[in-house]
């Protein structure tokens, strides 16, 4: 199982209760003076992959650790429409103080997870692995990422440093230089650390004939039509491992994977993976009836 550090969680949490919470709940305090017992239940309203549990969990206890839970399904289980995801017992107040922040998390990282589920699913068969990107949002990499692998994906760069990825404004800087693409391997391959990989973003058969030559261990065919992969993928044959990338859809995935990539880089698991639609109901608890004696 896929796990997300706990202190990153917090950090999260923290962040996400500062944003929401720091100057009171105007609306709550105005509403109820006492504590009032309440039962909350979280639902799924589609079918999904959980992600964000740990995060919507940490939430509740963050703003009222007297709150008791109980969890029906975990980061990385799958769950029905109309399932129960969490149930909430206690000050009905506090319920109140955490719902956005902890179903934010919860509705944000599952749509990650979901949509990059059915992308896995698209391209079943093929031996070609599903990657994510550097476009997410500010502060919300990890977490992001961490939804991706839950849903079966694999996280590409997880910052600058993690690889050596020639794209296409890198080139522009060079192209004083008659051969741009080969010359940036080759000075990559001159000053990198032997545990980093080279990648190089190319867009035309010319250029991956300029890749072969500066020997990168990827080259990423951006924006490529599937026919134009296949003559790609011929042209490399297997010297470097293929990556293909660039306004991949479900529809358009699966060709990728027919034409012999080895990977798919897709920037859409982050930066507009569908929010799950998930819901809190909430019900006031009655006190329990007396035995008669």
């Amino acid at each position: 199982m896929t796990t997300l550090p706990a202190a990153e969680i917090r950090r999260a949490v923290r962040l996400g209760l500062e944003e929401d919470l720091a100057q009171g709940d105007a609306t709550t305090a105005a509403l109820f003076s006492v504590p009032i017992p309440a039962q909350a239940t979280i639902i799924a309203q589609q079918p999904l992959v959980v992600a964000g549990m740990a995060a919507a969990v940490q939430t509740f206890l963050m703003v009222d650790p007297s709150l008791r839970l109980s969890v029906s399904k975990r980061d990385g289980d799958r769950a029905k429409n109309g399932e129960r995801l969490l149930q909430i017992e206690g000050d009905g107040r506090s319920i109140l103080q955490a719902e956005r922040v902890a179903l934010n998390f919860l509705q944000h990282l599952s749509g990650i997870a979901t949509i990059t589920q059915q992308f896995c699913r698209a391209v079943r068969g093929y031996p070609v692995s599903i990657l994510d990107t550097r476009k997410t949002l500010p502060g919300w990499r990890t977490l992001q990422k961490w939804a991706v692998a839950l849903g079966g994906g694999t996280n590409h760069r997880h910052s600058l440093s993690d690889g050596i990825l020639i794209k296409d404004n890198h080139l522009v800087l060079l192209q004083e230089h008659r051969r741009p693409v080969e010359k940036a391997c080759r000075l990559a391959q001159k000053h990198r650390s032997p545990t980093l990989p080279i990648i190089v973003e190319v867009e035309t058969l010319s250029e991956v004939q300029q890749a072969l030559a500066g020997k990168p261990d990827v080259i990423l065919l951006d924006n490529m039509a599937p026919s134009m992969v296949r003559r790609a993928v011929a042209l490399i044959k297997k010297r470097a491992l293929v990556e293909v990338s660039g306004g991949i859809t479900l529809r358009t995935v699966r060709a990728m994977a027919a034409a012999g990539a080895d990977r798919i880089s897709i920037g859409t698991l982050t930066h507009s993976a569908p929010a799950a639609t998930v819901s809190l109901v909430m019900t006031v608890a009655r006190p329990a009836k007396r035995r008669r004696r």
